[in-house]
């Protein structure tokens, strides 16, 4: 029997650490460890405190101590010194990017097996630190032998990847369908109606700067018939509440992972109205979509508007538009028929480019190098 590739898989933090990459990561290591020709690994930081080794779905986690994060990356010695002997064990390497303790560890090291970076997006809030950092990512990006993308819009929107276009590989992120037939979901928002007759449109994300909840309930004041819900928390919270009082707006909070599929299959529009980069893709597009749900997002120019298309699977605005999302709102709100088309469509859509399995798939050929 031929010897098992050696498959190390390097990010900031790892579930039960809440975040989009996080689950990626996840998906990625579960996926991986069931092909009998593979070991995974997966080497990640605490956010403070002590490391620990841990196994999840015989899946080796190593995470090491942290002396806390700051500038959204944390600070770890034990990382260095981890990477440095896991290094010499790995035949290919996954990075998830950004994480610059990352680069910098594999530059140091000298690291001698394949390098593949799964760029998930530019560093776009710490721009005085990006000056410092700069030059170790382009050597980063440099000694990489693959970086996959999600879609052409990461790359393009990039101020780093389109020097490097030849490396780059397209492959989306994929959700596990099998996941959301789930039978006997919850009405879980026609339960909340003020109005049983009302449209109900659904946000889902943390209530922070980028995803543009504030320009949401600014639009949603002039949307008639509508009841607007909103799923998740933030450091915005108390500002947006205020800015929603008096109005027909339910924040809900941070649901259970069924409430959650609940509320995504209960609702008749998803809405994603990120107003920056920061929002690089957009997995609760998918999660909507997989439902037959209409999307109105934002034509940002990252991956978000290659998830849903414009006037296929639902609209798309520009950012920071509060008239422009207002009028799509009400539009889809008004037709029943455009919503049952572009739902139609949007589950169609998840499931020939976004069915976890045929994504994992050309994962694999790639740490594989096939």
């Amino acid at each position: 029997m031929n010897q098992k590739l050696h498959v190390l898989e390097v990010n900031k933090f790892y579930p039960p650490h809440i975040g989009g990459i996080e689950t990626v990561i996840a998906q990625r290591a579960n996926y991986l460890a069931n092909y009998p020709d593979i070991e995974v690994k997966v080497l990640v930081c605490q956010e403070r405190g002590k490391g620990k080794f841990e196994k999840i779905n015989h899946i080796e986690i190593i995470r090491c101590s942290s002396f806390g994060v700051y500038f959204s990356c944390p600070v770890s010695i034990e990382f260095f010194i981890k990477f440095q002997k896991l290094a010499k064990w790995a035949d290919v390497i996954e990075f998830h990017m950004p994480f610059p303790l990352g680069d910098l560890a594999c530059l140091l090291s000298n690291c001698k097996c394949r390098v593949v970076i799964a760029w998930h997006s530019d560093v776009i809030k710490q721009k005085k630190l990006l000056k410092f950092y700069q030059p170790i990512l382009k050597k980063f990006l440099k000694k990489a032998d693959v970086i996959i993308t999600a879609t052409q819009g990461h790359i393009d929107s990039s101020k780093f990847l389109p020097e490097f276009r030849n490396k780059c590989k397209i492959i989306p992120y994929g959700i596990e369908i099998a996941n959301y037939n789930i039978n006997n979901l919850k009405k879980i928002l026609t339960e909340k109606l003020e109005n049983k007759n009302f449209i109900k449109l659904l946000f889902v994300g943390r209530l922070v700067y980028y995803k543009g909840v504030d320009v949401l309930i600014k639009a949603f004041a002039s949307v008639k018939n509508c009841e607007l819900f909103l799923c998740g928390t933030g450091v915005l919270e108390p500002e947006l509440k205020n800015l929603a009082k008096n109005s027909a707006v339910h924040f809900l909070g941070n649901l259970s992972d069924y409430d959650l599929k609940s509320a995504f299959a209960d609702c008749d529009i998803f809405i994603l109205p990120s107003v920056e980069n920061s929002e690089a893709f957009g997995i609760v597009q998918q999660e909507a979509m997989i439902y037959g749900k209409p999307v109105i997002n934002t034509s940002l120019p990252t991956g978000v508007p290659f998830v849903s298309i414009h006037e296929q699977t639902g609209l798309t605005v520009a950012p920071k538009n509060i008239q422009a999302l207002a009028k799509a709102i009400q539009k889809l709100a008004d037709s029943s028929e455009l919503r049952k088309l572009y739902g139609e469509n949007a589950k169609k859509r998840v499931y020939e480019f976004y069915d976890s399995k045929k994504i994992m798939h050309e994962i694999y050929k790639i740490l594989k190098n096939n």
